[in-house]
């Protein structure tokens, strides 16, 4: 079925790159583009500058729906992604510009069943249990919908434009949860990305930005948190500072201006010592730390989801 306008579509690999303007897309996109895209060497690829060029908006996992507001004939759909919630630019999600490759018409709505949750950081979807690999890279976060109970260590999974379930590692793919998360489980989760490189715009075991590891973090406990930080901030409860614990979010802004950086609470503050886990854009890594002075001059507040 193909894609059309005002209808929902679906991310059909494992990672799909939200793009401002297809015009300014880069020679050093073209992995980033193919079908399946090569995520790792699209951003092995890149240099320090290129990984923060503003032409990348956001990424949208396997699965993940979107909503489709124009199709072009040069291989382009617009559309809104709808699990990322970005009230500042559109109500109804995160807009941007995907490969029309990368989509699938949205499946009739099956029976319902309990969705399954990718806890692996990178793991691999195969054609039959141990057999040769379908969808490699498919990253923590993404959500599937089981296709029957485990056989041997493996567990067969519905993925989107396919006919038939492929097979994930039994290990590499758990429950989606219940019950929401206490905020230090979320801090685990994100504390296994760490050292990954910063990626503008990276919601992804690949790469990723300071609010998408926030956003995938608790993802990955079925809770949906807006894209980007000043959303993120609008969506969670403030604190005095000096009442955050480990799970808790640090918000950056400089005067007058709105707020531009988001970090995690790694440990109960100590006096005016305070420490978090987040993606620096300085240092292009995933980094626990304690907040130096630009990070102390620019805090405005701790806030819990």
């Amino acid at each position: 079925m193909e894609l059309q306008p005002n209808r929902e579509a679906v991310v059909r690999v494992p990672v799909a790159t939200l793009w401002a303007d297809p015009e300014k897309v880069r020679p050093v996109d073209r992995p980033a583009l193919a079908d399946p895209p090569d995520i790792a060497a699209w951003v092995g690829g890149m240099d320090r500058d290129q990984q923060v060029d503003e032409c990348v908006l956001s990424q949208l996992l396997l699965g993940e729906r979107v909503l489709v507001t124009e199709v072009r004939a040069d291989g382009w759909t617009q559309v809104i992604a709808l699990d990322q919630p970005a009230g500042r630019l559109d109500r109804r999600g995160y807009p941007g510009w995907l490969p029309t490759a990368q989509l699938t018409a949205a499946p009739q709505a099956g029976p319902s069943t309990d969705p399954l949750v990718v806890d692996a950081l990178l793991t691999a979807l195969r054609i039959a249990p141990d057999g040769p690999v379908a969808l490699p890279a498919v990253v923590l976060g993404t959500r599937l919908a089981p296709a029957g109970g485990p056989v041997d260590g493996w567990r067969p999974v519905h993925v989107p434009g396919r006919a038939d379930p492929l097979w994930a590692p039994e290990g590499d793919v758990v429950p989606l949860p219940a019950e929401r998360p206490e905020p230090k489980e979320v801090l685990a989760t994100a504390e296994r990305l760490h050292g990954l490189v910063y990626l503008w715009g990276g919601v992804s075991s690949h790469g990723i930005d300071c609010s998408g590891l926030v956003h995938l973090a608790w993802r990955r406990y079925a809770v949906t948190l807006p894209r980007d930080a000043d959303d993120q901030a609008e969506a969670t409860t403030p604190l005095a500072l000096g009442e955050e614990r480990p799970g808790d979010l640090y918000f950056f802004a400089r005067p007058g201006r709105r707020i531009h950086h988001v970090g995690i609470v790694s440990s109960e503050p100590h006096g005016e010592v305070r420490r978090m886990l987040h993606a620096c854009y300085l240092q292009r890594r995933v980094v626990e730390e304690r907040l130096p002075p630009h990070r102390e001059a620019t805090l405005v507040g701790a806030h819990r989801v």
